[in-house]
């Protein structure tokens, strides 16, 4: 049999494929043509079944689907511990939102978002959903970095250095949309901020635009037990409900943190087919509660991960989020089996990829999808011995193990080594911005 030739061939010692569920292959190799997966066979059976532009030997690695990062505010990354150890409404208020009233500019998001990409692509992340301003300069880092994004126009009722009021928010979101559409590497999603911060007649719009254009809605929700008491207090229901009311719940709405929640709630959800993005660390450091995600999962609630920002995590490591999650899942519910290892890694995965509505493409190593893969090599002191490679990625500190890392097929990063973005000039752009801001506060 004449081989066929591909562009790319990896054998690697473990491959976690996601899809089928709870599966680890052993000695075998993933074939790449072009940007797509062909599939995943025995190592005998793929070399010579295939004749490969390059072939990659990971003899001490484990190949896995990329991380989906499902929320976050990549350009915050330059306040990074800039107000850390504070409840959310006064990190925001007194904080967050004063700071970027000084700085907050183009080429603040354009640097901001590099650092983030950069993170991540280091420890992981092969897509992220994003949500901030300046969506142009976040478009324009994700396609020169290479690595897969949804980017969320943010809404908000009151004027910033990107827009005055909620229509002139949607006025350029929607623009922004126009323009980056169908591009391979990203998708639009329209992102209100809260229900605290965006209206009733702007949330009634988002709903009319979301089911016209079969747009995602990516919106932070009951974060904190003070946002649900003052929207009793203003609207008469709690958040959710409101939202409800206003059309908000549809089966592309991205609902974030979602810390404070009943079974009325998880009802609505369930109803309207609702996703939940679940930001452990961020929600732990600000004290905002506990989301009761194995509770989600069990009602049938697809529940995907996310960092939220470096300033109130201050990490991008979705690995470590991994492990939070699951240990958490597991105190909260009093169920040492809850969230188990590869139920984590699906919600950076697959959970991930179906809530931004890209897991036909992405996700699992399946044939037929984008090769967005990452190899994380496991020969550190602190990862010995090996007995259950889904067990060693989210229990032991796997981040700073990752290698390589794939979008479409395309290397991002090469045993460690950064493909698409200058690490050197990156570090010295980012100590310039702390000099800038530290003189400026």
């Amino acid at each position: 049999m004449t081989p066929i030739k591909i562009d790319l061939l990896i054998n690697s010692q473990w491959i976690i494929p996601i899809v089928p569920e709870d599966e680890i292959l052993h000695n075998c190799a993933l074939a790449v043509d072009k940007d797509r997966i062909l599939g995943i066979f025995p190592q005998a059976e793929a070399n010579q079944r295939f004749l490969a532009r390059r072939v990659d030997h990971l003899d001490q690695h484990i190949l896995m689907p990329g991380l989906i990062n499902s929320h976050g505010h990549a350009a915050m990354s330059l306040l990074r511990g800039y107000a850390d150890d504070l409840a959310l409404e006064p990190w925001l208020q007194d904080h967050i939102w004063p700071a970027e009233k000084l700085f907050v500019s183009e080429q603040f998001v354009q640097d901001g978002t590099r650092l983030s990409i950069a993170e991540m692509i280091k420890t992981g992340t092969t897509c992220f959903a994003d949500m901030y301003f300046f969506h142009d300069s976040i478009a324009e880092e994700v396609r020169n970095a290479g690595i897969r994004s949804q980017i969320g126009f943010t809404v908000l009722d009151f004027p910033t250095a990107f827009g005055k009021d909620a229509d002139d928010y949607i006025h350029k979101g929607l623009a922004f949309r126009d323009l980056w559409n169908g591009h391979p590497l990203i998708k639009v999603a329209c992102a209100p901020h809260a229900p605290y911060s965006v209206s009733n007649e702007a949330l009634k719009k988002i709903s009319t635009y979301a089911n016209e254009l079969d747009m995602p809605i990516h919106m932070h929700c009951h974060e904190t037990a003070n946002e649900v008491r003052e929207s009793i207090e203003r609207y008469g229901v709690k958040p959710l409900q409101r939202l409800n009311d206003l059309g908000i719940l549809v089966p592309q709405t991205q609902l974030v943190h979602m810390t404070q929640i009943t079974d009325d709630d998880i009802a609505l959800l369930q109803e309207h087919q609702c996703h939940v993005m679940h930001c452990p660390e961020s929600n732990l450091k600000l004290a905002s509660g506990f989301c009761p995600i194995s509770k989600l999962i069990d009602h049938g609630i697809n529940v995907a991960i996310g960092t939220d920002s470096a300033a109130s995590n201050n990490d991008l490591d979705l690995f470590s989020e991994l492990k939070t999650a699951s240990l958490l899942a597991k105190a909260v519910s009093g169920d040492p089996s809850s969230l188990n290892a590869h139920a984590a890694l699906r919600m950076a995965t697959i959970n991930g990829a179906k809530a931004l509505g890209w897991d036909e493409d992405i996700g699992s190593l399946e044939k037929g999808k984008y090769a967005d893969m990452i190899a994380i090599k496991i020969d550190s002191v602190g990862q010995q011995p090996l007995y259950n490679a889904a067990s060693q990625l989210v229990y032991t500190n796997s981040g700073p193990q990752v290698s390589h890392s794939w979008v479409a097929g395309k290397l991002l990063m090469e045993d460690r080594e950064l493909r698409t973005i200058n690490e050197t000039n990156l570090i010295r752009t980012t100590k310039a911005w702390r000099i800038k801001i530290q003189a400026g506060a």
